[in-house]
């Protein structure tokens, strides 16, 4: 083994030295001959530095091409972030197309007068995130243009609720109470889009909001008269002499005096609460109920023709004009209280032309019968 191997390491050794053994090297100038030996030290220092050289150059190739391929990757890298910046921008671009077309909608079907506050609720634009990118900034123009609209219609809208709510403070009435029974009829608001609307377009849908339940609350305001043909005013509301025992007494309401059989109209919508015989005094009574805390009372019919929980029309036929009960001939006892209190009807059956166009266009009914003040007679309580 051990001559083997010795064998095998002097068969290395004496190949190396046949490799770079010495080498005469001859040359002749035509004249005469040189003669050059190289010996094997400096054929192998010759070798040693081309192997250093080629080492070098394929390393420097190796980083050049490093180098290369890290310029590719980079560029490449670029290339994904620009494509990505650019899907950004154009889902932005998009997204506001989108929520311009949103806007455009609300604002629609808000300035037609047609559409509920749960449709309005359904398209109330969302807030945008983040800054506009220079695609965005193409519809500035249209953005603008919509922003003005909302503005006059927050305008608008905060007008027509200040006159609506003059009118009622002229009858006594609190607006704000109005909307709070409005409220507790149809159900508390409840805020749409999570919290995530336009500060903009939710503080317009709140005002329009809040005019739509002070106007759906004027609907049950008495403002029509309840007998349409000519009557006399005979009694008015407040203290007067009882007509029976001839003292000072409160009169709840006022009389309106007319042939017998009269036909007697509900003067807002509403719901009959009671139609009997009242023992109090009214005899045959039909009491409806207007909502937000509204009644109205007739008394002293010949007749009734509704009965109780019928829902009534504004102008509807509820009965005839008599002389039942504490009365002293054939007359309308004629009432309107809120929360329980009676007050003067007169002031209601002079609602001005506003609060009547007002009423015709919640309730959608063009026939409103012209107000007017006749004159009665006859006691009631």
């Amino acid at each position: 083994m051990i001559y083997s191997a010795a064998k095998a390491n002097a068969g290395w050794a004496l190949g190396f030295r046949n490799i770079f053994k010495p080498r005469d090297i001859f040359l002749h100038d035509g004249k005469s001959l040189r003669r050059f030996t190289i010996g094997a030290k400096v054929q192998m220092a010759a070798v040693f530095a081309a192997f250093v050289l080629l080492a070098w150059s394929a390393f420097a190739t190796f980083q050049a091409i490093a180098a290369m391929n890290g310029d590719v990757a980079r560029m490449q890298a670029q290339m994904v972030q620009m494509e990505a910046d650019v899907a950004a921008m154009r889902a932005q671009t998009l997204n506001h197309a989108a929520s311009l077309e949103r806007r455009q909608e609300f604002l629609t079907r808000m300035l037609s007068g047609e559409a509920t506050s749960e449709q309005l609720a359904a398209v109330l634009p969302t807030a945008e995130t983040g800054p506009h990118n220079s695609l965005t900034q193409a519809y500035a123009e249209i953005d603008g243009m919509q922003d003005e609209l909302a503005a006059r219609a927050q305008g608008m809208t905060v007008a027509r609720y200040r006159q609506t709510a003059h009118q009622l403070r002229r009858l006594g009435l609190n607006p704000s109470e109005l909307i709070r029974a409005q409220g507790a009829v149809g159900g508390p608001y409840e805020e749409v889009q999570g919290g995530n609307a336009d500060p903009r377009f939710a503080e317009l849908f709140a005002s329009w909001r809040r005019m739509e339940q002070l106007e759906q609350a004027v609907i049950a305001i008495p403002s029509a008269r309840p007998i349409e043909s000519s009557v006399n005013f005979t009694s008015g509301f407040g203290v007067r002499s009882d007509p029976f025992r001839g003292r000072a007494a409160m009169h709840g309401g006022i009389d309106l005096a007319g042939p017998m059989g009269t036909p007697i109209y509900a003067t807002a919508d509403g719901i009959v609460g009671r139609a009997e015989w009242n023992s109090g005094g009214y005899g045959n009574l039909v009491e409806i109920n207007h909502g937000q805390g509204i009644q109205t009372r007739y008394g002293h019919l010949s007749r009734y023709i509704v009965s109780a929980g019928q829902r009534v029309r504004r102008g509807q036929l509820i009965g005839h004009m008599g002389s039942t009960g504490r009365s002293t001939g054939s007359h309308l006892h004629y009432e309107v209280r809120i929360d329980g209190r009676a007050v003067n009807p007169v002031p209601f059956m002079q609602s001005s032309d506003t609060l009547l166009a007002l009423q015709r266009r919640v309730a959608g009914n063009p026939v409103v019968q012209p107000v007017s003040i006749g004159g009665p007679n006859g006691g009631s309580r």
